[in-house]
């Protein structure tokens, strides 16, 4: 489904029935990646899905993809769909995303799910080189972007027995538009840092990380978990930056407890 939103046209998906849940997907992914997430949850939650600008079925714009364009797109979004408040779930570049919801969005969140992420800011050399990447995936294609990102993206488990995962993941970021990607990588650099953001989170809240997670490693969810006041921390086996993908009926059995708890 498309939705008119801010000068572009969103592609979403929606399913299910009950409480809005908003699920915010990784770089360089698209909404898919939560196909297995809507299937678990539509027959108790309306479960919401989009393509961020330049990813999947959204066309790219002309600037960088801020984290602040993504939080306010799933508000206008909301508007659309006639969700008031909603559960708001974000995995790595969902989670910036997520956590720039709960400072521009308060008072439509009733719940917030932090998968494989971190509040801190890029560093200077982090910057320095996802800009480095943004040109070469403009010079070379999607292709740059799989060579430098899917090695680190699954964990030993994944990459070792389930080649045919590792292979879908490429396929996803191989279709990806260049300019996307590398709109993306300047927006994820030019983020801001959300440490200060923690503590003001009032909704329940679940941190949920691979256990071989190298990216945002587990003391990345430790710190998150640490910052939000009752918040739950929930270490999933065997799966690295995409838990969800990785080890599904974990996580599934993690969101379950959580949501069944919501007020």
């Amino acid at each position: 489904m498309k939705a008119r939103v801010e000068g572009t046209e969103i592609e979403h998906d929606v399913r299910g029935v009950g409480p809005a849940v908003l699920f915010l997907h990784a770089f360089p992914l698209r909404l898919s990646m939560w196909d297995a997430e809507a299937e678990a949850l539509a027959p108790t939650h309306r479960v919401v899905r989009f393509d961020a600008r330049g990813f999947g079925g959204t066309p790219p714009g002309d600037e960088p993809l801020r984290m602040e364009r993504i939080a306010d797109d799933a508000a206008t979004l909301f508007d659309h769909l006639a969700i008031d408040r909603a559960v708001v779930a974000g995995c790595s570049m969902g989670g910036y995303a997520a956590l720039a919801f709960v400072r521009r969005h308060p008072h439509r969140l009733a719940g917030l799910v932090l998968q494989d992420t971190r509040a801190g800011a890029d560093t200077e050399e982090a910057k320095a080189n996802r800009a480095a990447l943004a040109a070469r995936v403009l010079t070379e294609g999607a292709v740059a972007a799989a060579e430098a990102f899917l090695p680190k993206l699954v964990g030993e488990t994944t990459r070792r027995e389930r080649p045919e995962l590792v292979a879908r993941i490429r396929e996803w970021i191989l279709a990806t538009s260049p300019r996307g990607i590398a709109n993306a990588l300047h927006g994820l650099a030019a983020r801001v840092d959300s440490r200060d953001t923690l503590a003001t989170v009032d909704v329940p809240t679940l941190v949920l990380v691979g256990e071989e997670d190298t990216l945002t490693p587990k003391a990345e969810a430790e710190a998150l978990a640490a910052g939000i006041r009752g918040s739950r921390l929930e270490v999933i086996p065997r799966a690295g930056h995409l838990a969800n993908l990785e080890n599904p009926k974990a996580v599934h059995q993690a969101l379950r407890r959580f949501l069944v708890e919501l007020p």
